[in-house]
């Protein structure tokens, strides 16, 4: 098997509120708009990412309600964290400095969607 592409599929209530999220916030732009989905990517490494419409007549109690977390590994933390704030975007977890070497912050979008933005530092010797 050689896999030549990745995408997440995520299942939102407001598809055109999440786009906007990461496209305003996260640096996506949409490739592809149909009725009830978008498909948005990037021209780096990042996974392309399909926000399909909820859809409440096949959505059954119990299904598809495992939490996802969407995690970007970046450079930079630092600043993204300032601009990110100055920029009004929902900050759940600030950033932080974890013990086995990760600098991480967390985002939620419109839909309540968490993203994890994380870059590697050395780890905090004891």
């Amino acid at each position: 098997m050689n896999i030549v592409n990745s995408a997440v599929s995520l299942t939102v209530a407001d598809p055109a509120a999440s786009s906007r999220f990461f496209t305003s916030h996260l640096g996506f732009r949409e490739v592809l708009v149909g009725e009830e989905f978008i498909a948005l990517g990037r021209d780096d490494a990042a996974v392309d990412l399909v926000l399909v419409e909820r859809d409440l007549e096949r959505w059954q109690p119990g299904q598809g309600l495992a939490e996802v977390i969407v995690v970007f590994t970046v450079t930079g933390l630092a600043a993204e964290y300032e601009r990110l704030r100055s920029e009004g975007a929902i900050i759940t977890i600030p950033l932080r400095r974890e013990p086995w070497g990760e600098l991480l912050m967390q985002l939620t979008d419109p839909n309540g969607v968490a993203i994890q933005l994380i870059e590697g530092i050395s780890p905090i010797s004891g």
